[in-house]
């Protein structure tokens, strides 16, 4: 707790912008992922593997595509799993802009009063059209200004971060995420990074200014 609370001084009126992380910040959608994925994999009869479970997925998050692959499909080669990979997360994207995910409490409510001081934006390791079958799936286009990812920049998510900070002509945005990856993401592009406790990683408190418990500790010190 004292480590919270002194993280979490003098976060107010620091930054121009906040940048999301998108699996385990503003959503868990590992349940439908892993239908998905199964259903794909039920038509590959050569791939011989146990269905995708939630925590085999849960230990993938954050993880570029491709790695993934790699993580989920080992003994196969390279260009076979990627293949995979690509076809999966093809189907994946249609599934989650219908079926949607699991936001965390008080998710749509905390990012409209953030985005009545900040412009918003989501970074993310996901393949190209995640992000839009997120926002689509529980309509959310009003609240982010500009989103970037693994899937259209094919580079680690510091790269991707420096992208659209650049593009967007920010000058000192917070990222907030969930992971180890995350906070090394945000110090290698020079921004800081907030940390969400709730999501599906561990951080060391050297890596981060600040961190919440829950969504909405956003607004306790940011607003």
């Amino acid at each position: 707790m004292m480590i919270k609370m002194e993280k979490n001084m003098d976060l107010k009126n620091k930054y121009d912008s906040i940048i999301f992380d998108l699996d385990g910040t503003l959503w868990n959608s590992s349940k439908p992922i892993c239908e998905a994925w199964n259903i794909i994999l039920d038509r590959h009869k050569e791939i011989v593997r146990e269905p995708i479970t939630i925590e085999e997925l849960g230990q993938c998050m954050g993880l570029p595509m491709y790695d993934i692959a790699a993580k989920l499909f080992p003994d196969e080669k390279e260009e076979v799993r990627n293949a995979l990979m690509d076809e999966l997360c093809e189907f994946e994207n249609g599934y989650l802009e219908k079926m949607g995910g699991v936001l965390f409490p008080e998710l749509e409510a905390t990012l409209k009063e953030l985005k009545t001081k900040y412009p918003l934006y989501i970074v993310s390791n996901c393949q190209d059209g995640y992000i839009e079958a997120f926002i689509k799936a529980h309509k959310l286009e009003k609240y982010f200004s500009d989103t970037e990812c693994w899937g259209r920049t094919r580079a680690p998510k510091a790269v991707s971060n420096r992208t659209l900070i650049e593009r967007n002509n920010l000058s000192n945005p917070v990222y907030v995420g969930d992971t180890a990856g995350d906070a090394n993401a945000a110090r290698e592009a020079e921004i800081d990074f907030i940390y969400a406790e709730y999501g599906f990683g561990e951080v060391e408190p050297s890596l981060y200014v600040g961190v919440i418990d829950s969504f909405k500790e956003l607004k306790d010190i940011l607003l």
